[in-house]
């Protein structure tokens, strides 16, 4: 069955749902993702308000406007996720896909004094110098202002073609943590989240190291595009009512 761009999008960001929930990564009936789907990046996709993502079927995301300041009113639309995707879908149009979510692990790094990912193994260098951190927690970001200068934190953060993750953003207050956007729906779902640190001094790699092996896994982009599609029709198989 061919899908429309927009029902392709939908399916895709419901799967993304169900995949995080699956993964354990959710956290009750909070957190938001939200996709683009205007060239200008000002139409976008959005879960309603209170809704719990193992649930979340293509056909329950609501289609906004960044522009409409009055989606600000809507019962069904929640104050934080206006906030914080309108104003990112309005001012980074590169940024397709956006998730925001509490996972444990990195939330845990994010609360640390130095809230700082050390590249120690293969994995955790695939994000050197690709994640911002922003330190100026101030209670929930519910107004445009906040939402806008959260969105100035990811803007260098550029998505590359690839689709490979590198705008990712956390807080280091649990009450916020983490952002990241994709160009493509091949990268935000596999992020890596750090399981706090260990005893020991860890052996971090060097710079020189760390990023290259961070260039070494953008230029693989068909395992990002198949571990999504992988995990996507293993949601699919286990409830087919996402694609309602």
């Amino acid at each position: 069955m061919a899908y429309s761009f927009e029902e392709q999008t939908r399916i895709d960001l419901a799967a993304t749902f169900r995949i995080i929930a699956h993964l354990g990564m959710h956290e009750a009936v909070a957190n938001h993702f939200s996709a683009a789907l205007s060239a200008d990046g000002k139409k976008f996709l959005l879960n309603p308000k209170w809704k719990h993502f193992s649930r979340i079927r293509a056909s329950d995301l609501l289609l906004l406007d960044a522009d409409d300041e009055a989606t600000a009113l809507r019962p069904d639309v929640d104050a934080t996720a206006w906030a914080i995707h309108g104003q990112i879908h309005q001012r980074l149009p590169q940024a397709r896909a956006v998730l925001h979510l509490h996972p444990i692990y990195t939330t845990s790094v994010a609360c640390l004094a130095n809230p700082q990912i050390l590249p120690v193994d293969q994995n955790s260098a695939r994000y050197f110098n690709r994640v911002a951190v922003d330190t100026l927690y101030g209670g929930m970001a519910d107004t445009v202002a906040e939402g806008a200068r959260l969105a100035g934190l990811l803007a260098d953060k550029r998505p590359p073609a690839d689709g490979q993750p590198r705008g990712t953003g956390y807080r280091r207050d649990h009450r916020r943590g983490v952002l990241t956007i994709s160009g493509r729906w091949s990268g935000p779902v596999r992020f890596w989240s750090p399981r706090g640190q260990p005893a020991s001094p860890l052996k971090v790699l060097s710079a020189e190291v760390a990023e290259k092996t961070a260039q070494d896994w953008e230029n693989i982009a068909d395992f990002s595009r198949q571990h999504f599609a992988e995990m996507k029709q293993l949601m699919i198989d286990a409830d087919p009512s996402l694609l309602d």
